[in-house]
Formats: structure tokens, sequence, C-alpha cells
């Protein structure tokens, strides 16, 4: 059953696939393809495992991409001799402005060096726990804009204003001698010293800013959440780990996870439900 013959030219019948079988295959298609993009309950062991993993093969190909120091610091006199050429170039003011204030320049090396990962993590326990439907979605917005920097990274090596020849920016966590940060000090060779383009600091922060902006309830969060990756973008200026045009960079990249997203699940994350049970299947 499920078959149907032809009679060929030299008289022999030959089997054809049934038109019922077809569809039934068609079906099976869109209901596997249909049940992959359906959220499910999150379960806390896999996407531990998943965060670990995930994180662990970033930073290894991160520093697996070659150190091209010298078409690194290149790109980095071209930007900013751009930006001076457009009267944008901001972050050496910005620099040591803020360098002058002890307290505060310190606050930034630790702001910069911790809550990359901190508040990162910590929107990832809060959409575990009070957004099940929206987790999925919302995670994958992350893992998406985080792939697509490390070919940023491949393709335009950049180096940070601190690691500019000629330029007086400085290297804040040098000088004051703070502690936790990659990009300085005995930790430095851990780290790709020339993967500034784009930042990952903007590209997280916006992602946290704007996941606690849409699905907050209090407006009081809301404010917070936007305000979370504009003081990271005066962060990472300050210290001289970035460009302000790394933090574009760390923009289309947000884009880029949005847009992944957005085809994937047909909806933006905000605009699940937020429960798993709730979440409609569609035949």
């Amino acid at each position: 059953m499920g078959e149907t013959t032809v009679t060929t030219l030299e008289g022999r019948q030959a089997p054809t696939a049934s038109p019922i079988a077809g569809e039934e295959d068609d079906r099976n298609g869109r209901n596997l393809l249909r049940r992959l993009r359906t959220p499910r309950r999150p379960r806390l062991w896999f996407e531990i495992l998943l965060i670990a993993v995930s994180y662990w093969t970033y930073s290894l190909i991160r520093n697996a991409v070659p150190e091209q120091k010298a078409q690194a610091l290149r790109n980095a006199d071209w930007i900013w001799r751009v930006e001076q050429d457009l009267g944008i170039a901001v972050e050496r003011g910005v620099n040591h402005a803020v360098d002058s204030v002890t307290w505060l320049i310190v606050g930034m090396n630790y702001y910069y060096a911790t809550l990359h990962f901190v508040v990162t993590l910590g929107v990832l326990v809060w959409l575990f726990r009070c957004h099940p439907g929206r987790y999925a979605a919302t995670r994958l917005v992350l893992f998406a804009t985080t792939a697509v920097a490390l070919v940023g990274y491949y393709l335009y090596p950049l180096a940070p204003p601190r690691l500019m020849n000629g330029t007086t920016f400085i290297d804040t966590v040098l000088v004051h001698h703070t502690w936790g940060s990659m990009a300085s000090g005995d930790l430095k060779n851990m780290s790709n010293q020339y993967a500034a383009m784009p930042s990952m600091h903007i590209g997280w922060s916006l992602w946290c800013g704007l996941t606690i902006f849409a699905l907050a309830s209090v407006p009081w969060a809301k404010v917070l959440g936007l305000l979370y990756p504009a003081t990271t973008l005066v962060v990472i200026v300050a210290t001289a780990n970035h460009f302000w045009l790394d933090a574009v960079g760390g923009l289309l990249c947000l884009a880029f996870g949005l847009t992944v997203t957005r085809l994937w699940y047909g909806a933006l994350p905000h605009g699940l439900p937020r429960e798993v049970d709730t979440l409609p299947l569609k035949v």
C-alpha cells in the first residue's frame, strides 16, 4: 500500500510514490519545524551547560583569531583620523577627564571588568524564572549577536585606543592598578588585545537593557534598563578600551541577532507569550 505503478516504454511496471505518502512527508516536515520553533520550558541543567559551553567556545574562537597587530594599529589610526575629520573624536577628552577623578575611574575599571558578565547572567536567570515562554527566543538573540561578532574580530582587527602608538590615551587599569581586566596587566596575554570591533560590552549591555525595558513591569526597572547600555558606553570610552564607533558595531551585531530571532520564531521575544503553556500551536 502507499504506492502506485506506471508502465514504462518496455512494458514493465515501476512503483511511484503515492501522493498521499508525499503529503504525509510534507506534513511531518512541517510538524518537526513547528516543534523546533515552539519554545519549551527551559531545563536548568541544560541551560547551565549550554551557556558555559557557548561562552567557552566564544572565548576560544575570539582568542584564536590571529593578533594582527600591525593591521589592528593601522585600523585604529584610520578610525581616529576619520573621527577627528568629522569632529567627533571625543574619546581622549573623556578618558583624561574621568581619569582625573580617582574614585570614579577606579569604579569604572571594576564596572568594565565585572558587570559585563554579572548583569548578562542576571538577566538570563530572570528570564528563566519569570518569562519561560520568551527565554529561548531572547537567548537566541544573545547567541546570534555574539556569533556574528566573531566574524568582525576576524575581518577587522582593531587596537583599542589605549594601545595606539603616538597618542596620549591612558590605560586606566595599569595606572590605577585595579583588578580584573582581561585587557591589561598580567591577564592581557589570555585575551586577544586586537579584537575591539565590535564591542560586545555594548552588544551585551544593549541586549540586557532592551530586554529589561521590553519585559519589566515597573517603570523604574525600565529606566534602569535604558541607563545600563548608556552608562556602559561612557565606561568603555573613559577606560580607553574602545572607540565609540566600536559601540556602533555592537549595535549592528544586536540588530543581526534580533533579525535571526524574528525570522525563526516569527516574532521578537517580547511578542511571544510569557508562559510556555499558552503558546499557540500552528498546524
